[in-house]
């Protein structure tokens, strides 16, 4: 399986940017992994450990993953998620915000032949942000969903002056979750044997 994966499918940010637009300040949750991180990373659980929309951390040992009540506050994101016909773990949104970077880093047991997936839909970003997987960067546009083998290092540099927001979706791998990624595969460059750029 390749490293990175553009999906075919894109997604209406209109009504993603809304959802975002609508939630409040205490909705966003700092993220605790501070050692990881320069300036701000916050994080709004949609689908966590037992449904709290305080408990940020995907918990690879837990099977207990239910909707938060901010879900329910975010019709754009519910119209989202049908399109993953696979069990869901966790549905988040994650900010960066503007200046901020996410040092290097990796994430274990989160790539297919694990059989726990992660997509990104960024919802708000620019040209100015960027995101490294194995030291090559990953240009991720607005409405994009991309899987990404998180078993690898990566990092995160906004340089802009705007918030950088993603819909971030964990997923438990099936055969619709293989066959997407087989099938994607081929219209998405190989970068997972190329070598690292210093």
């Amino acid at each position: 399986m390749l490293d990175r994966i553009k999906l075919k499918a894109t997604f209406n940010t209109d009504l993603l940017k809304c959802d975002v637009a609508n939630l409040n300040d205490d909705d966003w949750v700092r993220h605790f992994n501070t050692q990881y991180y320069t300036g701000m990373w916050a994080v709004v659980p949609l689908r966590s450990v037992g449904g709290s929309s305080k408990r940020i951390y995907p918990d690879p040992t837990s099977d207990d993953f239910r909707d938060t009540e901010i879900l329910n506050r975010c019709p754009g994101v519910k119209a989202v998620l049908p399109f993953f016909q696979c069990e869901l773990r966790t549905v988040r949104f994650l900010k960066l915000t503007a200046g901020s970077g996410i040092r290097e880093h990796k994430d274990d047991n989160l790539a297919h032949e694990d059989e726990m997936v992660r997509f990104h839909i960024p919802v708000i970003t620019n040209p100015e942000v960027g995101f490294y997987l194995n030291r090559e960067r990953v240009n991720m546009a607005e409405g994009e969903c991309w899987y990404l083998d998180f078993n690898l290092p990566h990092y995160v540099d906004n340089r802009s002056t705007e918030d950088r927001i993603h819909l971030v979706v964990d997923c438990y791998v099936n055969d619709w979750v293989t066959s997407l990624l087989l099938d994607n595969s081929s219209t998405t460059p190989d970068h997972s044997r190329s070598p690292p750029q210093s």
